[in-house]
């Protein structure tokens, strides 16, 4: 024993002997820093009087005690064991406090003290005041104490802290039971307060970053973990009640399967609100906290319900409960009514609103950066622009129309491929090659890495043509489906899938009101709406009547006419890197021209590729391009001869964007998916008022819906199809649209114009070398158009939505340029061609859109999005 005590007292000495030659040579550094400040001479008056006094007391101090007395020093040793000891303490508190040298880690300041900021979602809402979507890394929202269940507070404090209510933050009474449970040998118990785990839980106390140096030393690490649980309890302990402890505690724990905070919980689990909550429902809640998984009454059913009735039994130990009371309700299961808030589910509610809540989502993040703002955690109500109404409708229009498509698109090519080259050939070696690019031949390549090149393919193929239960998109019923599958057949499955969106928007204020970004979330994440971007075809020629009807260099009207005659033009091209020179020849929908001289606003009507060559020549493509900008395409664009016939990628949301210039007067206005934003007290923090710009003139604007609405109205017109929605046309109701179809009817677009919305849709294959054979079925206003057509139907035939049908409303600047001569004075009479007093063979063209691909944009046939 006495060597054991030797060999401690040098270790004691090896570690306190740097301490000491530290503290002397600070305190040297002190004695000079004085000297420097107050003098020399003082300083040593100073010492000389302090060395006095002390020799003083000590001489009292001997005089007064008998030293050699045999109880001297251990009263001695007693004395300084304690007052050492209790120096040490404090310092060790200080170093605690304040982070001495970076040795403890930090703790939490006064003001995190003061105002503890919990993580709390942001929740969206439409513009109607339906709840959407939450952003969050935590799913919590709080509450306050009174919305809590009083068997809430009985259980937990039955369970957690019996003495809850008798200490400030750290029960000595549990700690001393610890103590005296590890010297026995059998349980340790636990001794943490509620309070002192509100400290660890929302202070993260433990965390990596809070370590110091001391932190990494395994045994003091833990030690400090204690303290700042300790010193943050009792800090919390004085700046709050235990009411508001409770209800901080019962907001900030995690119960499991991403639910955090006890409202979260109980809606998760019981699809009520915390106030409602029965003693066994609480009892439940409150036995997770034990462990969220161990305890989890999805995962563990059995283990929770024996937890749960041991909850109920503490409670009936400190007489929060009577046995009778507990002995019955323990036969009782755990009823749950689980409902989850998982807002991509297809079997929810919330699901229709993903693709727009991705918008809300990117604008949020660039928002609250710029305004120091944490949409994940910051507990912000946001409203948006979308309405839940109508986006009810523009989802079960673009489902009940894309069933119809996908059965015709299944039937026209039955049992054949449909993904084919420009020549219609069948793409050699297709489904291969999109497979290799899938996370699934990925993953199996890197697994099978170290293996024989042949063996190694071998391998990965073989699973990738194994079967097994899968779950798929079934277009027939818009939900999941059960079904026995391959990789490959899974692919094979997909890429037939037509893809669809559609976008909706008040011109005037630039509110989004419906955003459907493609079929089901779950299965399809790419958003057709602002991710995806395709050749729009025809329905990029209003930019070119824009340009030559508002541009004071041409000034041209709706009625002014151009021949439908053939027309070509010298182009450059790059063919294997060389220079080269060829003549671009457009051709009409129907293979030939008419040579007639029509207005410009049949000529639009009906899609003649000859006419928007010769004007696009006759006011140039730059100006093309400068129009389609400043209306509000954003992507590349080149000025080349076919610009007019939408040769380039773009978005629906900016041709939305685009078109829903003409009906507001000439003036651009940004799209807004956010209107306001309030905080977590409910305190708006901001709003967004629409931003316009006048980027054509109003006479223009009123000119270009007068074009648009020939589509409809002129005799051949391809939007015609519109007219098959007969229930729309009622109380004098207008609409202008433009029809767009690609090459070999790889993209189907409609835009229409009313004189409450902007709407335009687009449908396509994932892949452009997916398609209709035939124009007749794949064109746009086959396609798209119905879309557009039914949406609007079970809109305006909502009379709560507010839209009421009508025509657009009259000028209210004099129109100096002629557009009324050259219109049929009635769109459902045949009318003759305003264009010519003999017989015009145009009104025997049929009403179906145009293919328009630029040779000079070579188009994707292989490439998935």
């Amino acid at each position: 024993m006495q060597d054991f005590l030797e060999k401690i007292g040098a270790l004691w000495q090896k570690i306190t002997t740097p301490f000491r030659k530290f503290g002397k040579w600070l305190g040297a550094l002190l004695y000079q820093m004085l000297a420097k400040i107050v003098g020399p001479d003082r300083l040593n008056e100073w010492t000389n009087q302090y060395q006095q006094l002390t020799k003083r007391l000590w001489d009292y101090y001997y005089a007064r005690v008998d030293v050699n007395s045999p109880y001297y020093k251990p009263v001695v040793t007693a004395w300084k064991t304690f007052l050492y000891g209790f120096g040490a303490f404090v310092f060790y508190i200080f170093c605690v406090e304040t982070n001495f040298l970076w040795l403890c880690g930090s703790m939490p300041s006064v003001e995190e003290l003061q105002n503890p900021k919990v993580a709390q979602a942001s929740e969206i809402y439409s513009a109607d005041g339906k709840l959407i979507g939450k952003l969050y890394t935590e799913n919590r929202t709080p509450v306050d104490f009174d919305s809590l269940s009083p068997y809430l507070v009985k259980a937990l404090i039955a369970t957690e802290d019996a003495r809850f209510y008798e200490h400030s933050g750290i029960d000595s009474r549990a700690l001393f039971g610890v103590a005296v449970g590890i010297l026995k040998g059998g349980e340790r118990g636990g001794g943490s307060t509620i309070t002192q785990q509100l400290a660890k839980k929302l202070f993260r106390t433990r965390r990596k970053s809070a370590r110091g140096l001391l932190g990494n030393i395994p045994l003091i690490r833990t030690v400090l973990y204690k303290t700042k649980e300790w010193l943050t309890a009792i800090r919390l302990e004085r700046n709050f009640s235990k009411e508001e402890i409770l209800t901080m505690y019962f907001n900030t724990v995690d119960y499991g399967n991403n639910t955090y905070g006890i409202k979260t919980a109980a809606r998760f689990y019981f699809d009520k609100g915390p106030y409602n909550l029965t003693i066994q429902e609480a009892a439940v809640l409150v036995g997770l906290q034990k462990g969220t998984t161990l305890y989890n009454p999805v995962k563990n059913y059995d283990r929770s319900l024996i937890r749960r009735n041991t909850v109920m039994n503490q409670m009936v130990k400190y007489g929060y409960l009577k046995q009778t009371t507990v002995d019955s309700l323990s036969k009782s299961p755990i009823d749950l009514k689980l409902t989850p808030e998982r807002f991509n589910d297809e079997n929810n509610e919330y699901a229709i609103y993903q693709y727009f809540n991705g918008s809300v989502e990117d604008f949020m993040e660039k928002w609250g950066e710029e305004n120091d703002y944490d949409p994940y955690k910051d507990g912000l109500k946001i409203y948006t622009t979308i309405d839940s109404r109508m986006q009810k409708y523009a989802v079960e229009a673009t489902f009940e129309r894309m069933k119809t498509l996908q059965q015709t698109f299944e039937n026209h090519w039955l049992n054949q491929n449909p993904w084919r080259d420009e020549k219609g050939v069948e793409i050699p070696n297709f489904l291969t090659d999109v497979a290799k690019r899938t996370d699934r031949y990925k993953a199996l390549s890197k697994r099978f890495s170290k293996l024989d090149s042949t063996i190694r393919q071998d391998s990965i193929w073989y699973y990738m043509n194994k079967k097994d239960t899968m779950t798929i998109y079934d277009w027939k019923t818009g939900r999941d489906k059960k079904v026995v599958m391959s990789s490959i057949d899974s692919l094979n499955y997909y890429k037939r899938i037509l893809r669809a969106g559609m976008m909706a928007m008040d011109p005037y204020t630039g509110q989004v009101k419906a955003w459907v970004g493609g079929l089901n979330y779950k299965f399809f994440k790419y958003d057709a709406v602002q991710q995806g971007k395709r050749q729009p075809g025809s329905t990029f020629k209003p930019f070119v009547y824009c340009a030559a009807i508002d541009s004071s260099a041409f000034n041209l009207s709706p009625c002014d006419k151009m021949k439908d005659e053939p027309f070509e033009i010298e182009v450059r091209e790059k063919v294997k890197g060389k220079d080269t020179t060829r003549i671009w020849r457009p051709k009409n929908s129907t293979g030939g021209f008419t040579y007639q001289e029509l207005t410009l606003r049949r000529a639009l009507a009906r899609s003649i590729n000859s006419v928007t060559a010769h004007l696009t020549n006759r006011i140039g493509a730059q100006a093309v391009v400068k129009y389609a900008q400043k209306l509000g395409i954003t992507t590349a664009l080149k000025p080349v001869a076919s610009i007019g016939l939408g040769p380039f990628d773009v978005s629906l949301f900016d041709m939305v964007t685009a078109y829903s210039v003409f009906p507001n007067h000439g003036k651009h206005t940004d799209p807004i998916v956010v209107a306001r934003i309030l905080d977590s007290n409910g305190s708006e923090i901001a709003s967004f008022a629409p931003k316009s710009k006048q980027v054509i003139s109003e006479e223009s604007a009123f000119l270009m819906v007068h074009m648009l609405k020939g589509g409809i109205e002129e005799p051949g017109g391809t939007s015609q199809n519109m007219w098959t929605f007969g229930s729309l046309f009622k109380k004098g109701f207008e609409i202008g649209g433009k029809t767009g179809t690609t090459s070999n009817n790889s993209d189907g677009w409609f835009m229409g114009v009313t004189k409450d919305l902007v709407v335009g849709a687009w449908v396509g294959g994932d892949d452009r070398s997916i398609h209709f054979r035939s124009t007749n079925l794949g064109e746009g206003a086959k396609t798209a158009l119905p879309l557009v057509g039914r949406f609007l139907e079970k809109v305006y035939d909502d009379p709560n939505i507010g839209y009421v049908r009508g025509p657009f409303p009259k000028p209210t600047i004099a129109i100096l340029k002629s557009y009324r001569d050259c219109a049929p004075s009635s769109p459902i009479e045949n009318l003759a061609d305003s264009t010519s007093t003999v017989n015009d063979t145009l009104d025997m063209l049929p009403t179906f859109d145009e293919s328009d691909h630029d040779p000079q944009v070579p188009v994707d046939t292989t490439n998935s999005r």
